[in-house]
């Protein structure tokens, strides 16, 4: 099946992805440290090094990003408004109470307020692949469940970074990119099915999106929308499908832990108790460790208790406890987002240990939640209702 296959490869990518983060620890706090940061900040072209990392490669990332989120909506597990709700709702309050607890914690510090969406947004790949250390014990409507919740919660970052973390805009570059976005929509009015027309004319609306001032990645979500897509269960797979899993492994395999090894790396000298307990860690920790899985578990059941969705099948709540738990583990988006909210390298350093200690707690607690909790499934009905 080809969620099976997708969670997978999710799986096997979020282990990577958890090698490449504690390599780039390792490496950043031992005799390789000047060269990792020299390297990192290197011209290639017109970029650094980190730059083709973080607005070029990650594109791709968001392209596949879009790709699933259309898949999922046209002719995936939320295809019908009801299967919707529950991953939607969840999704916002796991959302909304991260920011929350961010702004209460930091929010007294003006030059703090901005990274207020860092603990916003779940790594798919990193909490699956902590699911995936569970084997058969977890349900399989609680992985389809974190699957669509992640998804959702990549919608909303998405315009997070579109409409808050644009600077200035520069109107000829934003109409250049709007007519490449109109002539992309217009092939797939068309019919046309032939994917490289869209390759190539998304590599331009990259250019073009970037050179406007709004971050370069959104061109990547944007062009996913005007690839074309047909039913699965037909016998030739759409452009999409097929699009998605050619680039499927690349993005799992080889750009996320790149973009982790590249992101992850914080020199830990000199940094004490004072500097990790200070407001802006702080408040990136406990918006992903506490507010996430309070935000998601609220969310949940109070969407349950209204009779608008059903509680995730064969799961119990201390399950469905221990996977909002999970949704703490903001790695990839987190680290994003701190990147563009803060230009300071002090800043950005004390985001990453933030964003490394809330997934670090949220991916032992959830672990250790639904391990303890797995062997005992409820009575079926058992807690259905508050």
């Amino acid at each position: 099946m080809p969620l099976q296959e997708f969670l997978r490869s999710e799986a096997a990518g979020g282990i990577i992805l958890i090698v490449a983060a504690a390599l780039a620890l390792i490496v950043a706090n031992g005799p390789l440290a000047d060269a990792y940061f020299h390297a990192l900040h290197a011209k290639l072209g017109p970029l650094s090094v980190h730059h083709w990392i973080n607005d070029a490669l990650m594109a791709l990332f968001f392209l596949l990003v879009g790709l699933e989120i259309k898949r999922e909506f046209v002719d995936g597990d939320l295809a019908r408004p009801s299967d919707r709700i529950l991953p939607i709702l969840a999704a916002a309050g796991g959302m909304a109470l991260p920011a929350l607890v961010y702004l209460l914690i930091a929010g007294g510090e003006p030059g703090l307020v901005r990274g207020w969406a860092i603990p916003a947004a779940t790594d798919i790949a990193f909490a699956i692949g902590v699911l995936a250390l569970l084997g058969p014990r977890v349900p399989a409507s609680l992985k389809l469940f974190l699957t669509t919740v992640a998804i959702v919660d990549d919608m909303g970052a998405v315009a997070i970074i579109a409409v808050f973390y644009t600077a200035s805009l520069n109107l000829a570059a934003l109409a250049a990119a709007l007519l490449i976005f109109a002539l992309m929509v217009a092939l797939n009015r068309r019919g046309i099915t032939v994917l490289w027309p869209y390759l190539a004319l998304a590599a331009a609306l990259w250019l073009a999106v970037l050179l406007s001032g709004v971050h370069s990645t959104i061109a990547g979500v944007l062009a996913a929308l005007t690839i074309p897509i047909r039913p699965a269960s037909q016998d030739t797979p759409s452009p999409l499908h097929r699009l998605e899993h050619g680039l499927h492994p690349w993005v799992a395999y080889a750009i996320v832990p790149l973009f982790g090894f590249a992101n992850a790396g914080v020199s830990l000298a000199g940094i004490g108790p004072a500097r990790i307990l200070s407001p802006l860690p702080l408040a990136v920790a406990f918006g992903l460790f506490a507010g996430k899985q309070i935000g998601i578990f609220a969310s949940v059941r109070l969407t349950v208790a209204l009779g608008l969705a059903e509680r995730p099948a064969g799961a119990s709540w201390l399950q469905v406890y221990g996977l909002a738990m999970l949704c703490g583990i903001g790695f990839t988006m987190s680290l994003f987002i701190g990147g563009l909210a803060f230009g300071d390298p002090l800043l950005v350093d004390e985001v990453k240990i933030g964003v490394l200690g809330g997934s670090l707690l949220s991916a032992i607690g959830g672990y250790m939640l639904l391990r303890a909790v797995s062997s005992h499934p409820p009575p079926t009905g058992e807690g259905d209702h508050p």
